[in-house]
């Protein structure tokens, strides 16, 4: 007994470093942890049960019967983040470069199965060099698994990709199926081809950084939602971001005690609005104040800055941000800003997580470039995401809320629940100087007569109080008072029980 059990702690202690220590040292050097350094960072110390520690690839070819270390180059097994479990894989880049084999997935696959079946989180850390290229077929079926995997976990268990290392080829599409992915900057990339290829099929000079890094993709392509400086601050924020989530969707979001009181009033938001109307300010204000504590974790910060994304919290409970923002594009909804919101709003409805929305939309971004691009399919997202959302909605209007975006935004008619509005709310079908110029057109180039139906129309429709008339805003409220007003209405709808009609799944406009 004494010597086998001798035997598994030397198995134990070669498997613990990977490819060794020469390649340790050369990940260290690159400014990188280690597959096992990471999840030390990333989990509650001394939680971590590792599975498939002694696994092996089955490779003969090119002398890989030669070449074998316990592994296989991914590091899979569970542990707990703030005392709540996750399931977790940690790619190891000092084994065949991280690299993909048919048992490197078998592994990855096991976790994500059981990660369904109990409901708990899949976090994937990504260093890996693409398929094991000795290994032919056997790779990418490999990679078809896991992306089997992630479908079938999506909107069942949160899926979380931290891109740690390098992510190319075919390996960019198990990311890309998760919820979340985010990035190190400097260190990470992802791109479906190489600047090698790129330059042989397109004769485009471009550095990997350019092509894929985390600048590239959390400020251009929307691809990734956060870029972190280094290892270390991506792990701590990471285990932050994991604190706001559910388990899955069988489970409520997550309570966490607050020493912030709900009837707290801010007396500050009363001036947040400028009396002009074309002079902006920063939504993200409103967010930080009304929030316990001021504790908002945003989503792609970086990205299509007109609309703003995150959780916070109200009562310790997870809530879900959406606001648009006036300092960039006036707030109007364009093309990224559509497709940012709504993968968020779905998200949301995913996993039981309420909604509040903070309006102020002139409209829709108008150009030839939006349209070409297709807008109105792309705008149409938020839309669909909005409507079909079950979990409780709570909207507040702060200033411009016009034509179809008054819609879009999560209105009355698209099943909200509780819909606000501030009394600088103005609630129309368009601005009061576009509006009069259509409606009497004749008048243009009498200035006095254009001025005076502008104020006219401004004193009728440019107000909340309309729209309040009909029932399409519950209340007309105090901005001082929107935290109490905001935790109120959620209060009210914690029980709500909404369901669609069923079906398959439906037909998102894609």
């Amino acid at each position: 007994m004494q010597d086998i059990l001798q035997r598994l702690e030397e198995m134990r202690e070669q498997a613990a470093i990977g490819g060794g220590q020469r390649r340790i040292d050369a990940q260290h050097a690159k400014g990188k942890l280690t597959a096992r350094e990471r999840l030390q960072i990333l989990l509650d110390e001394g939680s971590f049960e590792e599975w498939d520690m002694f696994v092996e690839h089955r490779c003969i070819d090119f002398g890989m019967e030669e070449q074998k270390v316990s592994g296989d180059g991914v590091v899979t097994g569970h542990g707990t983040i703030n005392g709540r479990l996750v399931f977790v894989f940690s790619q190891d880049f000092t084994v065949f470069g991280g690299s993909l084999s048919e048992a490197h997935a078998e592994k990855i696959c096991k976790i994500m199965d059981k990660a369904i079946q109990v409901g708990a989180p899949v976090i994937g850390l990504n260093d890996s060099g693409g398929a094991r290229i000795q290994e032919g077929v056997a790779s990418l079926a490999g990679y078809a698994e896991v992306f089997q995997r992630n479908v079938l976990a999506s909107g069942v268990v949160p899926q979380i990709s931290m891109i740690m290392g390098p992510c190319a080829g075919g390996a960019v599409y198990s990311p890309a199926m998760t919820d979340y992915i985010f990035m190190v900057k400097d260190s990470s990339y992802m791109f479906v081809t190489g600047p090698d290829v790129v330059k042989t099929v397109t004769h485009e000079t471009v550095t990997a950084e350019a092509l894929g890094g985390a600048i590239t993709h959390t400020t251009k392509s929307g691809v990734a939602d956060v870029a972190f400086e280094n290892d270390v601050e991506a792990l701590l924020e990471l285990r932050r971001f994991v604190d706001f989530l559910p388990a899955s969707n069988r489970e409520a979001p997550p309570w966490r005690p607050t020493e912030d009181p709900a009837n707290r009033e801010e007396m500050s938001l009363d001036t947040l609005v400028p009396p002009d109307p074309t002079k902006p300010y920063d939504m993200k204000e409103l967010i930080e104040k009304v929030v316990d504590e001021g504790d908002f974790f945003e989503i792609q910060p970086a990205y299509a800055g007109n609309i703003i994304t995150g959780f916070g919290r109200m009562e310790g409970n997870t809530v879900g941000f959406v606001a648009n923002q006036p300092m960039v594009l006036a707030g109007c909804l364009d093309i990224a800003s559509s497709i940012k919101a709504a993968r968020f709003v779905r998200f949301c409805d995913c996993f039981n997580i309420p909604i509040v929305t903070f309006v102020d939309v002139p409209g829709f971004l108008p150009g030839t470039s939006q349209e070409f691009n297709g807008i109105i399919k792309h705008g149409a997202k938020l839309l669909f995401a909005y409507a079909e959302a079950t979990v409780p909605k709570v909207t507040v209007i702060t200033r411009k809320a016009y034509g179809g975006a008054y819609d879009v935004m999560s209105s009355k008619h698209l099943r909200g629940d509780v819909n606000y509005a501030w009394p600088t709310a103005e609630i129309a079908v368009m601005g009061p100087k576009g509006a009069v110029e259509i409606i009497f057109r004749g008048d243009i180039g009498d200035e006095a007569k254009i001025a005076a139906r502008t104020e006219e129309y401004r004193q009728k429709f440019a107000n909340p109080f309309v729209a309040a008339s009909r029932g399409f805003i519950d209340d007309v409220i105090k901005p001082h008072g929107t935290r109490r007003r905001v935790c109120k209405a959620l209060n009210m709808l914690r029980d709500k029980q909404l369901e669609n009609p069923w079906k398959k799944h439906d037909n998102l406009p894609l």
